[in-house]
């Protein structure tokens, strides 16, 4: 199957970065290289990409198309390790990051993948191809450590429930499909939750975060992005879901925050100046032309931060 992924809000994340043709900039998360073609087009024969991904089918596939723009590249590597990377590369500091997260079009609609929960398949998710299965977690954690992984990671009300029955039914037989998984799930909820959504979206979602380390990765590849800027430069970050886009939210506030002094000093003495400035207040969202085109543009937020020309850190 071709590694297809359709980008969102392409526009607005190029338009977001305020592109310079003789900048460098990095793609995070390179996917089937949509965002990087838009912005490689943009870039004359100073510029240069650099595109990430962690998924070697997605690393094979980006190379291709991106084949024909000399001054771009692509690095079989995740976001979070941007900065050692980049270092190697000789850059020490880029105009501009975009970060694209979540799953790809091809992950979930290839259905070897194990992501998911529409075909039967393999129950693996993992985006790198490496380390621990959505099998693995299934089959060996605790039902404390399910529910656990189930209600935080994806805010399943279910989640002890669902952690429960799983518990019971790999004492039967390994869960080693998707639709084992999906089953176990539809049959924990109520009829009432069953006929509103599909009910697996969120323990799937749930298992997958745990899988790859989403958020520990989102986390530390905030940080890289962010102080690889220079003065001027700007990360944009879509985020698919309320748990990505909190993170964002906040680690961007903190970024913008100056003054850390108590409320009742009569003047500021910490000295702390805000390290960059938001370019949009509120998060850019899909328009509804696109939202048609692309369902699963329907639930991402765009949000995009300038580093300061005079910050800390």
């Amino acid at each position: 199957m071709e590694f297809r992924h359709i980008p969102v809000m392409l526009h607005e994340c190029i338009d977001g970065l305020n592109i310079r043709p003789d900048g460098i900039y990095v793609d995070g998360t390179a996917g089937g290289a949509g965002h990087s073609c838009a912005i490689a087009e943009k870039l004359g024969e100073k510029g240069r990409l650099i595109s990430f991904d962690r998924d070697p089918d997605a690393v094979a596939a980006a190379a291709e198309r991106l084949s024909a723009f000399p001054n771009a590249m692509v690095v079989h590597s995740n976001y979070s390790e941007m900065k050692s990377v980049l270092q190697d590369l000789g850059i020490s500091t880029v105009d501009g990051v975009l970060m694209d997260l979540g799953v790809s079009s091809f992950q979930l609609d290839e259905a070897s993948r194990g992501f998911s929960y529409h075909s039967d398949a393999p129950l693996d998710m993992r985006m790198s191809r490496e380390g621990l299965s959505a099998a693995d977690i299934v089959n060996t954690f605790s039902e404390q450590q399910l529910a656990k992984i189930i209600f935080e990671y994806g805010e399943e009300k279910f989640s002890r429930r669902i952690a429960s029955n799983i518990v019971r039914a790999r004492e039967k037989a390994p869960v080693n499909t998707t639709l084992q998984l999906a089953d176990i799930i539809r049959e924990s909820v109520p009829q009432k939750a069953r006929r509103e959504k599909n009910p697996c979206k969120k323990t799937f979602q749930a298992i997958r975060i745990a899988v790859n380390g989403e958020l520990d990765h989102l986390s530390k590849g905030l940080d890289e992005a962010f102080h690889c800027l220079k003065p001027g430069g700007r990360l944009a970050v879509i985020t698919f879901h309320s748990l990505e886009d909190r993170l964002v939210k906040q680690r961007f506030a903190g970024w913008c925050k100056g003054c850390v002094c108590p409320p009742d000093f009569p003047q500021c003495v910490c000295g702390k100046k805000p390290q960059g400035t938001l370019v949009n207040r509120k998060p850019i969202e899909a328009e509804e032309d696109e939202i048609e085109r692309n369902n699963r543009s329907r639930s991402a937020k765009l949000r995009i931060i300038e580093r300061s020309a005079v910050c800390d850190g």
